[in-house]
């Protein structure tokens, strides 16, 4: 038995490369696209093509509910047209990722569509399909809910379908060499007896650790202020929100600066009101006509990358590299000599 990646288009002459039908951009789906190519091929009224296409209404209507990480072995018999739909409960700022593979006498062609399932009687809404061809999709989520991953084979093809999903970070995690057991403070902990509420994560790690840019972006403020310290906002025009570091020892860039993701933006330290604690990041989102939201599902998983740390791109062109000997931190990130404390702890105000 040979071994494919699923992404030949075998079944019928038609069936790769024309539309049924203008949608978004004038674009239909891979799954669409072989729907219409079955009719243009006067398939569609047979048994076999309308089996198929109710077994597609089917993984959608009654998805079997699924936890990630999923890897899962299914035995695809060509004769029994069938669709696998997975109900699936995702987080906002994760990327889920599914990866699929064939083993199968043929290859074969199978489709893979993401929809967040619909609400008070309300029909699944198409979220994004895998590129005709594509054995994997990934798609960052954007709003916490239920979604329904379907997959589903050619006609005529079978054989073993491995499928793996799981979920990951969107953005990179903002300190260097530290991942999310760095934190230790979370979104909305009381502050201030009860007054108010943390508007963010705290990650603790030694006095001028680096810290990075968590996405691609444009730095719009570096200032310091009473509560925040030395702080720099950078806004992230993919996801138009704005990322938020605060009481930073001291800034490495300013305003205006183009910044890449894991790109120098500052270094970690106890400014503003966290002058009683120890040193630490503040790592704040804020959304666009919604206010501050939960960091952690964003960078969740993810590692910091590991120093040294390229600098952000100036606006004439220019990018600069500091090595840690130049700041004075070691390759664990640890100043040969700290101007302070380098404990790490779970108190803050921020």
């Amino acid at each position: 038995m040979q071994r494919f990646v699923i992404g030949l288009c075998l079944l019928v002459a038609t069936a790769c490369g024309r539309t049924s039908g203008p949608r978004l951009f004038d674009r239909t789906t891979p799954h669409e696209q072989y729907a219409g190519s079955l009719r243009e091929a006067g398939l569609a009224d047979t048994a076999l093509a309308r089996d198929w296409l109710a077994a597609a209404g089917r993984a959608i209507d009654e998805p079997i509910p699924a936890t990630l990480p999923l890897v899962n072995d299914v035995r695809h018999v060509p004769a029994e047209p069938r669709a696998y739909g997975y109900r699936l409960q995702l987080q906002r700022g994760r990327v889920l990722r599914v990866e699929l593979t064939v083993e199968a006498p043929e290859p074969a062609l199978v489709f893979i569509d993401l929809f967040a399932a619909g609400e008070k009687g309300q029909p699944p809404r198409h979220v994004d399909s895998a590129e005709r061809g594509v054995a994997r999709l990934e798609h960052e989520i954007d709003q916490d809910g239920a979604y329904i991953l379907r997959l589903q084979p050619e006609l005529l093809r079978g054989g073993t379908l491995k499928i793996g999903q799981r979920t990951t970070a969107a953005l990179t995690f903002p300190v260097a060499g530290r991942t999310s057991a760095a934190v230790q403070s979370f979104f909305l902990d009381p502050r201030d007896n009860n007054r108010r509420e943390h508007h963010g994560i705290d990650i603790f790690a030694p006095r001028n650790t680096p810290v990075v840019a968590a996405a691609d972006g444009f730095v719009s403020h570096v200032g310091t202020s009473a509560l925040g310290g030395h702080i720099v906002w950078v806004w992230d025009p993919q996801r138009g929100q704005s990322h938020y570091y605060a009481h930073l020892e001291k800034q490495a860039v300013v305003t205006g600066e183009r910044v890449r993701a894991g790109n120098l933006v500052g270094y970690v330290g106890n400014t503003g009101n966290a002058r009683s604690t120890p040193p630490h990041l503040h790592f704040g989102i804020y959304r666009r006509g919604e206010g501050p939201i939960d960091p952690l599902p964003f960078v969740q998983g993810a590692r910091g990358p590991d120093v040294p740390v390229v600098t952000a791109w100036r606006p004439g062109g220019d990018r600069r590299t500091r090595s840690p000997a130049a700041e004075g931190i070691s390759e664990t990130g640890h100043r040969f000599q700290t101007g302070g404390s380098d404990r790490t702890g779970s108190r803050d105000h921020w």
